[in-house]
């Protein structure tokens, strides 16, 4: 995981997973982007967020995912702060073995880091 709010590039994290020793048994590699909308879920305008993160806890998540199955490269970066819409909420690489397992951790893996890892506090216009 990278230093707080020091945003990794995705190119560079799949450039050093690749370079690595341990990629014979890696088939595909997921990423995902999540940003701040302009909306919430329920459709009223938002400005931006505050977003908190507790770290210690999104490691022991990080650690966990990687003993899900087919798993073989876990990395996670989570912003915080006040955040503008448009901004970076996350960036997190899953590579594993087939397309089934990697889907499947990088969707738990999100879900994990949105429910138990951060706070979200929407801002209003």
């Amino acid at each position: 995981m990278e230093p707080r709010n020091e945003k990794p590039s995705l190119d560079a994290w799949l450039a050093e997973i690749k370079s690595g020793g341990d990629i014979a048994g890696t088939g595909m590699y997921l990423a995902h982007n999540g940003v701040v909308r302009g909306s919430s879920r329920d459709g009223r305008p938002v400005s931006g967020m505050v977003l908190s993160v507790d770290r210690e806890r999104l490691q022991e998540i990080l650690a966990s995912a990687r003993l899900m199955e087919g798993v073989t490269h876990v990395r996670a970066w989570v912003n915080e702060g006040e955040l503008a819409v448009g901004d970076d909420i996350m960036y997190v690489i899953v590579g594993g073995d087939i397309r089934d397992h990697v889907f499947e951790a990088l969707g738990a893996l999100v879900r994990m880091i949105k429910t138990e890892v951060v706070t979200e506090e929407e801002l209003r216009p």
